[in-house]
């Protein structure tokens, strides 16, 4: 039985993962909360497993830990976060010696958004749309989106995905190149 003082909670693997992310690069809970956009008492409680995290929040700090969103997951394949109306299901992750690829499978409810602030130089993400319609946005303004359809950019700058007013299922590769930090 675990101890009350001991985080147990869907959270707490990723919280010890951002805890010790940030210990290993040298940042303090304020500079990484001020890097990432979130209260210094949001990541606090995320990285002690008293707060779940969400979608959004755990694209904000792996942003400036540079690392793939893949390594604050629980590192399974079936791994499940979500929030507002979006969920991501880890599908595969593969690690490179140069490069990191994750497959999720992505679904946005009827007009949800996931807006995704700028990740490290050098990520790349795809989108094959399988179900529903929507619109990417990744700089040069919306892309409307069908079944079928593929976009490929690179995702070092603020994007967004929208679904239309049905549900929007696709498959969401992101390919992170490895670097020192």
């Amino acid at each position: 039985m675990a101890r009350a003082t001991e985080p147990t909670g869907a959270g707490a693997g990723v919280g010890a993962r951002i805890r010790a992310l940030r210990e290993a690069r040298g940042l303090s809970l304020s500079t990484l909360a001020a890097e990432a956009g979130i209260g210094k008492g949001s990541l606090s409680e995320l990285e002690t497993g008293r707060r779940n995290p969400t979608l959004e929040t755990l694209y904000a700090v792996a942003t400036p830990l540079g690392v793939p969103l893949a390594a604050l997951l629980d590192d399974h394949d079936g791994a499940v976060v979500g929030d507002e109306g979006v969920v991501a299901t880890r599908v595969r992750v593969v690690r490179e010696p140069d490069r990191t690829t994750e497959v999720y499978l992505l679904r946005l409810a009827p007009g949800a958004e996931r807006v995704s602030p700028a990740h490290p130089v050098g990520v790349e993400e795809q989108l094959v749309v399988l179900v529903g319609s929507g619109f990417v946005e990744h700089g040069d303004g919306p892309v409307p989106l069908a079944p079928g359809d593929h976009v490929r950019f690179a995702a070092d700058r603020p994007h967004a995905y929208r679904a239309g007013p049905d549900a929007l299922e696709a498959v969401n590769v992101i390919v992170t190149p490895v670097t020192s930090v």
